[in-house]
């Protein structure tokens, strides 16, 4: 299993630092630089990695290391630096800490695991031959085959790191399925979960007894034909595998208490240069918590304090190429969205996933949610929104065991979208309650309000009851 060890330093790694960290591995081992420097390996007599570093990144955003490692973490900003050990060499592990404990030694900064970072002492690696360079040139694949790229990862929670970003534009361009490897007590970052493809991605967590499971639907795995893929129990079929589900996937699943607030929209502007994005997430960050967001990246750690112009600018010059973001909230209140902005025909479309976590006896706050629709469809081009309350963790990562669905609290429909259907299907739904209108009569967007109740997953009948109507289908 590879092993990831992470430095935290007030100070800036500068490259004689680096080459000094590099060298724990003794005078015999290379130094080799790959992507116009971002990731240095150091390598073997024969060229070969044992362990790589991603550049260092300047995290300026507050709670980061508690929220992705569980760990303490200098006051911002400081610098996070990666060293992922290579699978298959025995003391990879250790070059890899060695590393760390000397960049944390010269800087005066800390390492995650605390444990892999204690020796400062040259690592013998004498007639050790590593394994060849990763799969397709990415330090984060593990295992390739034909059907799959293997990243293997222990860390509390696996992040969208910039390696697994690198993974996953590569397992696609390559049409691969990519499948994530995780001991039991890791969790997923909702910034992961949302950007797993489908089949055959999978998260695949490692389990003493049933061997592997799927980690967000418990379906017992194994490795088979280059892909871990779900046991078929006695007497499945092709069609019908009846696959077992883990018993640590449903053990000891309890109510805390804590709850999510998940919000997810699109708004749909016309194109201009003066456009300023990320506007409409900012306006829901506010109704719902009082502040704005903390800080935005195309990465985790989000290292970037939070800026309109920063961000609008950077998705004008990847244009007319889509720009994916990752946004946070402050550790007081745990919020978290992806957002992908891309070019289409319509527009430029802002596509938000959001998410608010609250711990027991604490209120969702749910009479913001009506203030910030009105906020969306008439100052944002609201499109459409969900609204969704959920059985599920404060700080909003994903457990490897069973978490309740969201249930609808709420639907939007914008006021383009409401003009655009036949008389006043809109307005005259099957629903007990009539929808509320929002903004100007003459152009109302509505808001169409569900019971929410976390407990009756009656709401989603209720839900595809409305959309039916709203499609025309008669058969509602």
């Amino acid at each position: 299993m590879t092993k990831d060890v992470i430095t935290l330093t007030q100070k800036m790694p500068d490259p004689l630092t680096v080459l000094a960290g590099l060298l724990s591995g003794g005078p015999d081992k290379l130094v080799g630089a790959e992507g116009d420097g971002a990731v240095v390996r150091l390598c073997d007599e024969q060229g070969r990695p044992l362990v790589s570093i991603e550049a260092p990144l300047l995290v300026q955003v507050r709670g980061e290391a508690q929220r992705l490692l569980g760990a303490s973490e200098p006051p911002v900003p400081y610098w996070w630096t990666e060293a992922r050990a290579t699978t298959g060499v025995t003391e990879g592990e250790k070059l890899a800490g060695t590393f760390a404990a000397r960049l944390a030694t010269l800087l005066g900064g800390t390492a995650w695991p605390p444990q892999a970072a204690r020796s400062l002492a040259v690592v013998k690696t004498d007639g050790v031959s590593a394994v060849p360079a990763p799969a397709a040139a990415q330090p984060a694949v593990d295992v390739l085959t034909d059907k799959v790229a293997v990243v293997i990862q222990d860390r509390p929670v696996v992040a969208m790191t910039a390696w697994l970003a690198d993974a996953f534009r590569a397992a696609a361009d390559a049409e691969l399925g990519l499948q994530i490897v995780t001991p039991p007590g890791t969790r997923l970052s909702p910034a992961v979960r949302a950007g797993l493809p489908g089949w055959p991605s999978r998260w695949v967590v490692q389990d003493e007894k049933a061997g592997y499971y799927d980690g967000l639907s418990g379906a017992v795995l194994e490795w088979r034909d280059g892909l871990f893929m779900p046991v078929q129990s006695p007497g499945g079929t092709p069609d019908d595998p009846r696959t077992p589900v883990a018993e640590s996937f449903t053990r000891d699943v309890t109510d805390t208490g804590e709850r999510q607030l998940a919000v997810s929209y699109r708004t749909v502007h016309p194109a201009d240069d003066r456009l300023v994005l990320g506007g409409s997430l900012e306006a829901v960050w506010r109704e719902i918590t009082g502040e704005p967001p903390a800080g935005w990246g195309t990465e985790e750690p989000v290292n970037l304090p939070w800026s309109l112009r920063q961000l609008t600018d950077m998705a004008h010059e990847r244009a007319p190429e889509p720009t994916w973001l990752v946004v946070v909230g402050s550790p007081e209140r745990p919020g978290l969205a992806t957002v992908r902005i891309s070019r289409t025909k319509g527009g430029v479309e802002e596509d938000v996933t959001l998410a608010f976590g609250y711990g027991p006896g604490e209120e969702i706050p749910q009479d913001a949610v009506p203030r910030a629709a009105e906020v969306l469809a008439t100052r944002h081009d609201l499109q459409s929104m969900l609204v969704q309350i959920r059985k599920a963790r404060r700080d909003l990562s994903v457990p490897p065991h069973f978490e309740g669905p969201g249930v609808p609290y709420a639907f939007v429909l914008g006021a383009e979208e409401v003009r655009s259907l036949p008389s006043d299907r809109a307005r005259r739904t099957p629903l007990a309650q009539p929808p509320r209108e929002l903004g100007p009569r003459t152009r109302p967007a509505l808001y169409y309000p569900f019971p929410g109740d976390p407990s009756d997953l009656s709401g989603w009948q209720h839900f595809e009851q409305l959309m039916r109507h709203l499609k025309g289908d008669q058969a509602a």
